[in-house]
């Protein structure tokens, strides 16, 4: 089951993970929420983060506790 985050305009939000290959060739895992479920859909928040929302869109972002 996929991490699912609810915003405060009640929309719902589920986490996932993807690694990417950086212009310089060096791999990063890179973390984001889309509104339905992909492939790489994440059960938990990784630790030392934490699910913060954007004031503007109410997008959930993950940052760095």
């Amino acid at each position: 089951m996929a991490y699912a985050y609810k915003n405060s305009k009640g929309q719902t939000y589920f986490l996932h993970t993807r690694k990417v290959t950086l212009k310089n060739g060096r791999t990063q895992q890179i973390y984001f929420f889309a509104r339905d479920v992909r492939d790489g859909s994440l059960d938990a928040v990784p630790a030392a983060y934490e699910v913060m929302e954007t004031k503007r869109t109410g997008m959930p972002v993950l940052k760095k506790a």
